[in-house]
């Protein structure tokens, strides 16, 4: 079995953000779903959990981070294009996220920032591999 990912991600309601994820074209996973949760489908390999704040603090015993004043991480997703990469970030945004910052374009590489509505920030980049080597 491959090594898997699963990030839990606390938010304040839960139907509005598996909206939001909705928006942006993925898939849910039921077998994961229930009154407290929902789970993302990102890959067949990287599940992202968002959990309800009461039902998250059960697994952590910590204040939830406040996403208006603190980063918290984030969460850097490599996509196949840099047309993937605009696609996200343009539906990310209409549907409620919040631009970070602008489009950087390094040549090599390509990406965009932005917030889910509970702070959480996300980044999609497109790295050449081709270009990148010749730039070393």
């Amino acid at each position: 079995m491959s090594t898997k990912i699963m990030i839990n991600l606390p938010v304040k309601d839960l139907a509005a953000s598996k909206k939001f994820f909705t928006e942006l074209g993925f898939a849910f996973n039921d077998a994961f779903a229930d009154e407290n949760m929902e789970a993302v489908v990102i890959t067949d390999d990287i599940l992202v959990m968002l959990l309800v704040e009461p039902y998250f603090i059960t697994f952590t015993h910590k204040q939830v981070a406040d996403t208006s004043t603190a980063s918290e991480a984030i969460l850097a997703l490599a996509v196949e294009s840099r047309e993937r990469v605009d696609e996200l970030a343009d539906k990310a945004l209409a549907a409620g996220g919040v631009a970070v910052g602008e489009p950087r374009d390094l040549g090599f590489l390509y990406l965009r920032s932005f917030t889910d509505l509970d702070g959480h920030q996300w980044e999609v980049s497109h790295i050449d591999m081709t270009a990148a080597m010749e730039a070393s």
